[in-house]
């Protein structure tokens, strides 16, 4: 039997250099196996992570995920090129975008576009990472006046055979009439097409548990974002955000990882992501990888 590279160099000569392309992308990414977890679904890179990468080297970059096991990754918007330039280099790599991150923004102003765009770059999901509010001082009237729209994203996303989600923020757990303000935006949305994408780091560090909130929430946690707050940072209900310095690989810091895996796979979460946001990515990105790799179900 020829081998693989005897093969390829043969439908090289063939069709040419162009059509064989695919091929090769092709067999390039099934030389690397796809990490295997525990897990319920496959563990994948919200692309958010490589924001510094992206703009000067977006197939470079993408290949290196695709090299670290990966196949699944969350997008965050295009970095200066086409949706057919993304999804072009996404099909190179061996990558495969399932979950697509528009702006609320974008979504109120172009909600037809924003959709079409996830379309195009395979999701089959489009989630909103942020609700626009003045500094900290994010209201129960913020709250429900985004639900308002979610509804109305999400109706539109369902009718575009797309299903909506909101990620979770720091500032989601002021307290609220009904508990905390992401209690006010759960109680307002209408729970059939409006899910959460629950973030661990931006939970725990706004001073919610992540694994109660996968358990209250459960059939509506479509995915997780996996991160960790560094250890000995003060946690204070509201913050919204996080800086670079406290931003962990997964299982080294202050978040319960084995209790919110657990929970996640007893609510039937199927796509995990990593997100990384400190100032070493491709050095954190691994470690986190290392860690799901060896997690055991207790």
């Amino acid at each position: 039997m020829p081998s693989r590279r005897a093969f390829l160099t043969t439908i090289a000569a063939g069709l040419g250099a162009s059509a064989v392309a695919p091929v090769l992308a092709r067999a390039q990414s099934e030389a690397v196996p796809e990490i295997t977890t525990a897990l319920n679904g496959p563990v994948g890179l919200q692309l958010w992570s490589l924001r510094e990468y992206l703009p000067k080297d977006l197939q470079g970059s993408l290949k290196k995920v695709r090299a670290l096991g990966l196949r699944e990754v969350e997008s965050a918007g295009l970095w200066g090129h086409t949706v057919a330039d993304l999804r072009a280099a996404l099909d190179a790599a061996g990558l495969r975008c399932q979950s697509s991150h528009m702006q609320f923004e974008r979504l109120r102003d172009d909600l037809s576009g924003a959709l079409a765009e996830a379309k195009a770059l395979g999701a089959s999901t489009v989630v909103c990472p942020w609700i626009p509010h003045t500094g900290n001082a994010f209201t129960r009237e913020d709250a429900q006046k985004a639900s308002d729209a979610f509804n109305t994203y999400a109706k539109a996303a369902s009718q575009a055979g797309l299903r909506f989600a909101y990620h979770l923020h720091g500032y989601d757990f002021f307290p609220s009439t009904e508990g905390t303000l992401f209690d006010t935006i759960a109680g307002a949305t209408d729970p059939k097409i409006v899910g959460f994408q629950v973030d661990t780091f931006h939970a725990f560090h706004g001073g919610a548990d992540p694994t109660k909130l996968i358990q209250r929430y459960k059939d509506r946690v479509v995915s997780l974002h996996l991160k960790d707050l560094k250890k000995g940072v003060t946690v204070t209900a509201g913050t919204a955000l996080g800086t670079p310095d406290i931003d962990v690989p997964v299982g080294t810091g202050q978040v319960d990882m084995q209790a919110v895996l657990m929970a996640a796979i007893a609510a039937g979460v199927k796509l995990y992501y990593i997100e990384d946001e400190s100032a070493d990515p491709w050095g954190h990105i691994p470690q986190s990888i290392a860690y799901l790799k060896g997690f055991k179900r207790t």
